[in-house]
């Protein structure tokens, strides 16, 4: 790009979003910047600490104005009830625990909002995302921030190669303290607003309500019972649980603590038992995007490192390819922290190379430390 060239801002009306905005204007591209209204306007308008509310939509306004740059609101409320926020209550109902703000990036931000600035004549969408975009010698290639407490790149997975071409992430090579330095700089008055916490629909972070106001049959009660067969008490509802869960079970009186190992919608039941027992090496993804050479990992196996969290430090694995979208990985040391519908990013050092859905029929509960004489459950 040259200095001529266009460039579309997603501003969320944070101070990340809002630094985006004015240091490209002060490097002289014509910016202009898009919000996105992602949910109704009415309950949208008092302070959370979630983005895209009220609040933040006169926010982004106040930054554009003072930066001298136009700035629009698109209403992508539809899409994003249908795309996000009902898949959000579906994948809990199935059992499993989903990453909402994987499905926004793959739908309302790279997808409607990277077809609005298209429309505009754009040249590229920023963002305020701490990721890094660097040329590779075939491509654009995807790379975790400079600042590992900020990286963002879990969350990006599913950017496909076309749209990393034109997407641009200039926050990738800083740290928090100096973008809201450049916020102070730049005279912007939110460059020391808090950062979003919560999902931006469930800002009391509640969100089982939000799936009972979605899906109003979908809690059904059913039994809590050990991995030995015994039952320990009642639930009013599966979506009030995920795995590897501890704190809120409903149950007591046993020796040791104990988590949630399996969900079963089904039949309406959670399995409980020791940490050990939420140990697994190997397990099934589904949905899988590849950002790297080729058309994805090999039947043979492709060693990389996955994060089966955003905050959890990368692990060795080898990832093997399989028809229709699926792979299977293998971790080197089994880990706690498989939780069906939650992602499994790729990573090679510093870059990402994509990643899938933690499939939830690939993980059957194993029995672990069952009291002799006692009959197991099947799971």
């Amino acid at each position: 790009m040259n200095a001529k060239s266009r460039i579309v801002v997603a501003m969320s009306g944070g101070v990340d979003s809002s630094v985006t905005a004015a240091l490209l204007h002060s490097q002289g591209y014509d910016v202009v910047g898009l919000t996105m209204q992602l949910y109704d306007h009415g309950a949208a308008t008092t302070k959370s600490k979630s983005c895209c509310a009220g609040q933040d939509i006169y926010d982004a306004r106040r930054v554009a104005d003072r930066v001298g740059i136009p700035h629009y609101v698109v209403d992508y409320e539809t899409n994003f009830k249908a795309e996000v926020m009902d898949r959000f209550a579906d994948s809990y109902i199935r059992g499993e625990t989903p990453v909402p703000c994987v499905l926004c990036n793959q739908t309302a931000k790279f997808r409607d909002l990277l077809k609005a600035a298209k429309d505009l004549g754009a040249d590229a969408l920023a963002t305020g995302h701490y990721v890094q975009r660097i040329a590779g010698p075939r491509g654009a290639e995807l790379h975790r921030a400079v600042d590992p407490d900020r990286d963002q790149s879990y969350f990006l997975f599913a950017t496909t190669q076309a749209q990393l071409d034109f997407v641009r992430f200039p926050l990738g090579g800083l740290t928090k303290p100096e973008a809201r330095a450049l916020g102070v700089k730049f005279g912007l008055h939110v460059a020391e607003k808090p950062d979003s916490q919560d999902i931006c629909f469930v800002p009391n972070g509640r969100y089982a309500d939000v799936i009972q106001k979605l899906r109003p049959d979908a809690a059904v009660g059913g039994d809590i019972v050990h991995l030995d067969g015994r039952v320990l008490g009642r639930h009013a509802g599966v979506i009030n649980y995920t795995v590897g869960q501890r704190r809120g079970l409903g149950v007591g009186g046993e020796a040791e603590p104990l988590y949630v190992v399996h969900v079963d919608p089904e039949n309406a039941r959670v399995t409980v038992g020791p940490k050990e027992a939420l140990l697994r090496n190997a397990f099934e993804i589904h949905s899988v995007n590849w950002l790297g050479e080729g058309r994805g990992p090999s039947e043979d196996g492709t060693p990389l490192q996955v994060k089966l969290r955003n905050t959890q430090p990368p692990m060795a694995a080898t990832v093997f390819g399989e028809l229709d979208g699926k792979a299977r990985v293998v971790l080197a040391e089994a880990e706690a922290a498989v939780t069906p519908g939650q992602a499994c990013v790729f990573y090679d050092g510093e870059r990402v190379f994509g990643g899938g859905w933690i499939a939830r029929d690939t993980l059957a509960v194993v029995p672990h430390n069952l009291r002799r004489g006692a009959t197991a459950i099947a799971v």
